[in-house]
């Protein structure tokens, strides 16, 4: 497996972003669908990274800087054909080493709350990451589930 960073250009990466909006809008209502489109995953604050397989696109993951301390996982995704061979653990982890390389002490996610949403909370879980309330720009949300690691 290999992760690189991406810069939001090739079909198969628009084609997971797709699909990882689709089905966030398909389990919750539009106002607490927080996935970013590729628009906003341009933005100079967030960093984007893509597992490979050879030319086959294994998942994809981002940080967002929110501030010289902390930062904010986006955007983890596997392609739903292709789940269960590590590409959300190992982006997980490269995410989590890059922001201690970048001095980070804190990350920050938000995850939906509904039953299709817990292996996912499992795999956060898994590093460390505990339930806490909304941070930055979020706010409370019967759909959402925050979670925080310190690093």
């Amino acid at each position: 497996m290999r992760i690189e960073t991406d810069d939001l250009t090739r079909p198969a990466v628009h084609d997971l972003l797709n699909e990882h909006l689709q089905h966030m809008h398909s389990l919750s209502p539009a106002e607490s669908v927080h996935a970013l489109n590729l628009e906003k995953l341009r933005h100079p604050d967030i960093t984007f990274w893509t597992a490979w397989d050879g030319t086959e696109l294994l998942g994809c993951g981002a940080l967002k800087q929110l501030d010289a301390r902390s930062g904010e996982v986006k955007s983890m995704r596997t392609p739903t054909a292709l789940r269960r061979r590590g590409a959300g653990r190992a982006l997980l982890a490269h995410i989590i080493d890059e922001a201690k390389s970048r001095g980070c002490t804190s990350l920050w996610l938000e995850t939906g709350a509904v039953q299709a949403f817990r292996p996912a909370q499992k795999l956060y879980e898994s590093f460390g990451f505990v339930t806490c309330g909304p941070f930055a720009d979020y706010s409370l949300d019967p759909y959402s589930v925050f979670m925080t690691l310190e690093i």
